[in-house]
């Protein structure tokens, strides 16, 4: 999931470690999920409170969305321990991102059933349409990062869907933080780690292109 340098998954692998593979996963889903009931019932449920875990879920969204996005493209220039770490377990991450994502999105429930009034006030300022395309990409591309999903969908399909959803999902992040920017100009911060992060993206793909281009002239 949203890194298309894989063209599917690769064959699930068990393993003992809570670091590697689905463990990670229901780890990450389940710690995310447990703070952010964690702010919300000590601040109340008053309507501050739920904000407080709509905003902590975003921020592990967007940490999670970018360690899977540049997963590849940091193991291609940098190889290293946590490089490998990070590109071995690109699937599991991208899951563990869509799981915090539906606890952001249950946090956006919880303040419309519990404040309505500071949900419609928020809601005011939401583009409605964008975000359900972003969280359509979200739930194609995790129903396709398990081995027979990814297989069913076909190599060229499934390439496709996962670059397409990982740049839509990108330009999702840095347009809703750009939107608070006024407001609060310290969003600035996650904006240049998002474009950290394209950029390493291309430059691995640059760096990629042009040794495959060398490879083929020699072999020419």
């Amino acid at each position: 999931m949203l890194d298309h340098a894989s063209i599917a998954p690769r064959p699930e692998r068990r393993t003992a470690s809570w670091r590697d593979g689905w463990t990670l996963t229901l780890v990450a889903a389940a710690a995310i999920a447990s703070l952010a009931l964690a702010i919300i019932l000590a601040g109340a449920a008053s309507a501050e409170a739920i904000a407080a875990a709509i905003r902590f879920t975003a921020r592990t969204s967007f940490a999670l969305f970018l360690t899977a996005f540049t997963a590849s493209a940091a193991h291609r220039l940098w190889p290293g321990h946590f490089t490998r770490w990070q590109r071995r377990n690109r699937r599991y991450l991208g899951v563990a991102f869509a799981a915090s994502h539906a606890v952001h999105a249950a946090a956006i429930a919880t303040l419309a059933v519990l404040q309505p009034a500071a949900f419609h006030a928020r809601a005011a300022d939401m583009a409605r349409a964008p975000g359900l395309i972003a969280y359509g990409f979200i739930v194609a591309m995790t129903a396709t990062s398990f081995d027979r999903t990814a297989a069913w969908l076909g190599r060229r399909a499934w390439k496709a869907l996962h670059f397409t959803g990982s740049i839509y999902l990108w330009a999702a992040f840095v347009l809703g933080f750009g939107k608070r920017v006024p407001q609060a100009p310290g969003y600035w911060l996650p904006i240049a780690f998002a474009a950290a992060a394209m950029a390493l993206r291309v430059v691995a793909w640059y760096r990629g292109r042009t040794r495959v281009s060398r490879a083929a002239a020699r072999g020419a």
